[in-house]
């Protein structure tokens, strides 16, 4: 299980990009939104959706889950 979280602030593309507690490019703490413990970054991605409209999984930690 991994800790995730959702940046607040949305990328140009209006993305908000979940990432992994260890991300080596994880925002600021006050940016950071908590959303749970996950066995996969799929998980997280839903309970983000059900944050925000437009939701992306971070090209570094969660790889799996960018859409890029």
């Amino acid at each position: 299980m991994d800790t995730y979280y959702v940046n607040k602030n949305s990328l140009p593309n209006g993305d908000h990009e979940v990432h992994r507690h260890s991300c080596e490019i994880l925002p600021d703490e006050k940016a950071l939104e908590y959303l749970g413990e996950y066995s996969t970054c799929q998980e997280a991605i839903k309970k983000a959706k059900k944050l925000y409209l437009s939701v992306d999984g971070c090209a570094f930690c969660c790889r799996t889950c960018h859409k890029g």
